[in-house]
């Protein structure tokens, strides 16, 4: 049986208005859908739209332009300042759902723009949650959703990046930086980052080091018995590190920077050699330890300093040594600071004594070095300390020191004799007087009774300060001598 529309079971005069009345519906039909579907690129005509048109008798619409003058055009797309093409910013609404059941929370959802650990920009899912169901209504939530957003969908928020501490260390921070630090540091830098913070923070997103996370990690530390200087090199490299990571945009901001360390304590105080300690000392040494420690008790040299002294910057007709190089563990460098470049003046007795060594050196020209081995090659610290140091000061009874402590002998020396803080920090080459107080300068027996002396003479001033007199004139005698 042959099946017919319903308007063909009509009379045909109703048929012929009602045919051509749903001919031009569905025409029109196709013409909505074709209009969308190149709404993009501007274009009405199409084969079928015109085949269809001219089935129903009704005028074929010409293009508004042709494929050609389309294409110049759409080459000429982009900024007004012709800069560049203008990237198109996804608005997003977010996803809010309640998850768990004791209890219910809210959690919020959303997309954010990274930048991947090879470097490249990718999409995430970033969910958070908001608060329990009991204390937020879903109108409270929401309102916290669109807070979230808000600094995302107004281009506000910078991509986040998502390489993570040790990849961040291991490919930039070491071979890029590190170089440009001077030796030592490099050294005390890879030994702290290989023990300690890439353990911590090795596998650790560096978007998501947070600074109360920081400040944990620092006390910790303490805590586990490491004393304060060492927690302040990390405290130091581990801005260092985050705060290179910020400047090379791979964060926004340095969680490092706002840690405090505690106040300040030695977990095991410096010691100084009295005059008499020292004197003994030097009885029982040999060449070079004598005169290398005659430079650093006598004239505050460190002993990089002394190693990388060479004949050039001696000059004994002036009594004074120009600092200008150091060296450790075979390596030349500049001084520690700014302030480490002086001229260091000389007393008799050491200048007598760099006269004396002078002709036991093989090569006494500028560029040579004042200590060296029979290659002219440096000295080791480390080996002198543990042979040469270490049996002078068995054979004199004095207790077993190193280099720096007859550096801090010098500043006490200093102090005890009344010199004024600024000259001490001059001759020392530090960068602050607060490092010449606080750590290098020890009042000795001597200095305490005087001082305990003057208090009584300020209480008691009829009654005669015997001690004063002699202790000052002992002091100056022995160190005439």
């Amino acid at each position: 049986m042959k099946t017919c529309s319903p308007y063909e079971r009509l009379p045909k005069f109703f048929a012929f208005r009602i045919r051509g009345f749903m001919s031009a519906l569905d025409a029109g039909r196709e013409i909505a859908s074709q209009v969308s579907d190149s709404a993009s690129t501007g274009v009405f005509g199409s084969a079928t739209l015109r085949l269809g048109l001219r089935r129903t008798g009704m005028a074929v619409p010409q293009p508004l332009d042709s494929q050609d003058k389309l294409n110049v055009d759409a080459r000429k797309t982009g900024r007004a300042n012709g800069k560049g093409n203008m990237a198109r910013r996804r608005y997003q609404f977010g996803c809010l759902f309640v998850r768990g059941k004791r209890p219910k929370v809210w959690v919020a959802r959303w997309r954010e723009r990274v930048v991947g650990s090879e470097g490249s920009m990718t999409t995430v899912l970033r969910s958070e949650v908001l608060g329990t169901v009991s204390e937020l209504s879903k109108r409270q939530a929401q309102n916290l959703l669109e807070d979230r957003l808000r600094p995302v969908n107004e281009g506000r928020t910078p991509p986040r990046s998502m390489i993570t501490f040790r990849r961040f260390v291991e490919d930039q921070f070491k071979p890029l930086v590190l170089p440009t630090l001077k030796f030592a540091t490099q050294e005390i830098y890879t030994l702290l980052l290989d023990k300690h913070l890439l353990a911590h923070f090795g596998e650790r997103t560096m978007a998501d080091i947070t600074t109360p996370e920081v400040q944990r990690f620092i006390l910790g530390k303490l805590k586990d018995g490491y004393a304060w200087e060492t927690a302040s090199h990390m405290r130091h490299l581990l801005s260092k590190v985050l705060g290179t990571a910020k400047e090379w945009r791979y964060l926004p901001d340095n969680p490092a920077s706002g840690v405090e360390m505690p106040e300040r304590t030695l977990k095991r105080p410096h010691r100084s050699l009295s005059i008499e300690e020292l004197r003994k000392l030097l009885s029982k040494m040999n060449e070079p330890e004598r005169t290398i420690t005659m430079l650093a008790a006598l004239a505050g040299l460190r002993i990089g300093e002394v190693l990388g002294l060479r004949w050039g910057r001696v000059r004994l007709d002036r009594s004074t040594v120009e600092i200008e190089e150091l060296c450790y563990k075979g390596v030349f460098g500049t001084p520690k600071t700014k302030a480490s470049r002086r001229s260091a003046p000389l007393a008799p007795v050491v200048v007598q004594a760099l006269e004396a060594y002078r002709p036991r050196c093989a090569d006494d020209s500028a560029h040579a070095l004042v200590f060296c081995d029979r290659n002219g090659e440096p000295l080791s610290a480390d080996n002198l300390r543990k042979k040469r140091l270490a049996s002078a000061c068995r054979r004199a009874g004095v207790r077993r020191i190193d280099w720096h402590t007859l550096r801090h002998t010098y500043s006490t020396l200093l102090h005890d004799l009344g010199t004024p803080v600024k000259v001490q920090q001059t001759l020392l080459g530090h960068s602050s007087a607060a490092t010449t107080l606080d750590v290098y300068t020890h009042p000795v027996s001597e200095s305490e009774r005087d001082a305990v002396a003057k208090l009584g003479q300020v209480l008691f001033p009829t009654v005669p300060n015997l001690h004063h007199d002699a202790a000052g004139a002992e002091t100056g005698r022995m160190l005439s001598q």
